[in-house]
């Protein structure tokens, strides 16, 4: 959120990986040090700054080495807000799956995420089951908390490792099992997993996905790019690390066992299995 509590669209709070505010000199004296979900973070943060003033910020690609040709689009695209982001998804008649980051943190600088995103949702009736709109969360709370104000699916975030900064008392793996998939189906529609908890070694799955809809939860899984960088060792093509491995065949396995939904950076890889179910990462 800005400081004058406006839900704008980054990936992080922290945005001099993908602004160009680094290079304004009237905004070098904002650059700090904080502490967000436990970890000390450097930078500039979404939350020292009045909407006006991201507005006047433009996008940069967040991964230069990778990405290079991605850089001819630097400094042209502003900082979009949730609620511009919902106004060309309608226009265009493609849902969103709009992730809350660090509502527990937010919330304690006096900027209620989840207000103002339910406001936002009302606005445009997409609080209904059938709403085009899967909100996701890695904490816990936020989504327990929205389940009672809206019926529009919910997909709660689990990782290979840690666990929901707001509850202390349960880390993923536990929320993975069986018991625990069955408590998260008390509240999610989805469960979004990293890919290594459902497929840890190229060709052997884990039970996850079987598990997860005998809980009656669908799955995502996150976030799957095709750069050899990010791949497993067996899906590579060559060493350059900005190279495109064996993403398509990737798709293809986990397709086959079961998966609903990708997160992906380059949605051209989508199968024919997953088309319509892809959502890129912000």
């Amino acid at each position: 959120m800005s400081r004058d509590g406006v839900l704008i669209v980054r990936h992080e709070n922290e945005i001099g990986g993908t602004t160009d505010v680094a290079a304004r000199p009237a905004f070098a004296a904002r650059r700090a040090t904080k502490t967000v979900d436990g970890r000390a973070v450097t930078g500039w943060f979404a939350e020292d700054f009045t909407l006006a003033e991201l507005k006047t910020l433009r996008a940069r690609e967040r991964l230069p080495e990778l990405r290079p040709a991605n850089t001819a689009s630097d400094g042209r695209e502003p900082i979009l807000t949730s609620d511009e982001v919902l106004d060309i998804a309608a226009v265009a008649g493609v849902g969103v799956a709009p992730e809350l980051k660090h509502p527990s943190y937010f919330a304690a600088l006096g900027l209620p995420m989840e207000e103002a995103f339910v406001a936002a949702l009302e606005r445009r009736g997409l609080t209904g089951a059938d709403a085009p709109v899967i909100t996701q969360c890695f904490e816990v709370g936020a989504l327990q908390r929205l389940r009672t104000r809206i019926a529009a699916p919910l997909l709660q975030l689990v990782a290979a490792s840690g666990g929901p900064f707001d509850r202390t008392e349960l880390d993923y793996a536990a929320m993975t099992t069986p018991e625990g998939l069955a408590d998260v189906a008390a509240y999610a529609d989805w469960i979004g997993a990293d890919t290594a908890l459902i497929e840890p070694t190229p060709g052997a799955p884990t039970r996850l996905i079987a598990e997860a809809h005998a809980a009656g939860l669908k799955v995502a899984g996150w976030t799957f790019r095709a750069e050899n960088a990010f791949l497993p060792e067996g899906d590579r093509i060559g060493d350059a690390p900005a190279g495109h491995g064996r993403l398509r065949e990737r798709l293809a396995r986990f397709a086959g066992y079961g998966l609903d939904a990708a997160f992906m950076d380059q949605p051209r890889y989508s199968l024919p299995p997953l088309r319509g179910k892809v959502a890129g990462e912000a």
